[in-house]
């Protein structure tokens, strides 16, 4: 049976990859940005697009929808701590004035685009749903104060709804990858090395208590974080997850690549070479960030199945080969 749902900030990376899935297994999908961030050529076909504001969300949302995923929100750690009021405003008062139009319209489903920001600097790993919540940057404190939201809603009005913590997400689908500016993420900074557009890649710290030295992070598919949210969707819709309950997973391969693994990967996926540079560590960077996905896996049905860090570069490289030519 054909479901409709709304996707917010589907014009951006995760949102757009979802919305494609979406429209792949035959559901219509109405995608919600206001282009701050993402980008109208993003949005994929077949999807109807609306330009606004997901504060203003309940001017579209009505009662033929069967549920909506949330991805609009700011999500730059460095720029939420330079300008706090602007995450709080964004990520939480949009969040606030989305679950007042689903609560109107009587829609009673949401997948909601956490981070594994909640977290903060982990004290064991892999880090499960259990750890301490104890954010470092207002970007952090923004997604988990919408989570503690979610799940009040949830208690009170009976929404059924899927938090999904997100570690590092990486790769591309096709033609819809990652083109953030400011670029901050490695893999995609590494691949502007590699095109001629950064002539060198810095290294943060190299005496972490790691193998080589350098941090170590966890990475996941683009399209196996997207086949999560689908089996989120799902999960609400067999009472695995029943009205009134918010769930909450963490997505990830379980598994860390270093800083130098991901380099030396970019390296032989493109056959440039990646001149780096050593750097100081950064403030609050903790050596491991692995993730727990168990949860996941038992409540879900989840397990990625993309995840080897080569295929991910190569997805990635692909995509960014793509925009220097159409960009030529």
């Amino acid at each position: 049976m054909t479901q409709r749902y709304l996707v917010t900030g589907g014009a951006g990376y995760v949102g757009s990859v979802v919305a494609a899935h979406l429209l792949e297994r035959g559901d219509r999908v109405t995608v919600l940005d206001d282009l701050s961030t993402g980008f109208a050529e993003a949005v994929p076909d077949g999807a109807e697009f609306i330009e606004g504001r997901v504060q203003d969300a309940a001017k579209w949302l009505d009662g033929s929808y069967d549920g909506v995923l949330h991805f609009a929100a700011f999500s730059q750690v460095g720029e939420s701590v330079a300008k706090p009021e602007k995450y709080w405003d964004n990520n939480v008062g949009g969040t606030m004035a989305l679950l007042a139009a689903l609560r109107a319209a009587g829609v009673r489903k949401l997948v909601f685009s956490s981070t594994a920001a909640t977290y903060g600097e982990p004290a064991t790993v892999p880090i499960t749903e259990s750890a301490p919540t104890a954010p470092t940057s207002p970007y952090g404190a923004s997604k988990l104060a919408v989570d503690h939201m979610i799940g009040g809603e949830c208690a009170a009005h009976g929404l059924a709804a899927v938090s999904l913590r997100y570690f590092n997400v990486a790769g591309a689908y096709g033609s819809l990858g990652e083109r953030h500016e400011p670029e901050s993420h490695l893999i995609p900074l590494v691949l502007q090395v590699a095109q001629g557009r950064r002539e060198a890649i810095s290294v943060y710290g190299e005496d972490y208590p790691t193998p080589d030295g350098t941090c170590v992070r966890d990475y996941i598919h683009v399209a196996d974080l997207a086949e999560a949210h689908l089996l989120a969707l799902d999960a609400m819709g067999r009472d695995a997850v029943p009205a009134g309950e918010h769930l909450v997973c963490n997505l990830g391969n379980g598994s860390g690549f270093s800083v130098r693994e991901v380099v030396e990967t970019v390296r032989q996926v493109t056959g440039h070479p990646i001149p780096e540079i050593t750097a100081a560590r950064r403030p609050g960077d903790p050596a491991v960030l692995v993730a727990s996905a168990d949860t996941a896996r038992e409540r879900l049905g989840w397990t990625p199945s993309r995840p080897d860090l080569g295929a991910v570069v190569a997805d990635a490289w692909a995509f960014a080969r793509l925009g220097q030519e159409e960009g030529a």
